[in-house]
């Protein structure tokens, strides 16, 4: 997608503090971070939002899943961590492409807000 900041990041139009990347994902640090360690993991097919994803989408969010436990030990998380997934205007999803948030180096309180 043209006009996705996300997408633009994925084609390395717009630099960003890269984690972790693969054929798949790419993770990187968070512009505003919400705790000591903030993460945005993202698919590289662009996925509006979960609404979005169809059964052909399950492969790729199943190896997003299984390397975030990877992606938080590179960023030194070793007592857990919170996965924040936002879908909508009422989710407070503020961009048009399905990313996971990965927090933690702190406890996390509940309820999130």
């Amino acid at each position: 997608m043209s006009d996705c900041i996300f997408c633009k990041i994925i084609d390395g139009e717009i630099p960003a503090d890269k984690i972790y990347e693969d054929e798949h994902l790419i993770a990187f640090n968070d512009l505003s971070p919400q705790a000591p360690v903030h993460v945005l993991v993202i698919p590289k097919k662009h996925i509006a939002s979960t609404e979005d994803l169809l059964e052909d989408d399950a492969p790729i969010m199943g190896h997003i899943m299984t390397k975030i436990k990877d992606i938080a030990k590179l960023v030194g998380i070793t007592n857990g961590y919170r996965l924040v997934i936002n879908c909508g205007e009422d989710g407070q999803q503020t961009v048009p492409h399905l990313h996971i948030h990965l927090l933690g180096k702190r406890s996390l309180q509940w309820p999130p807000g």
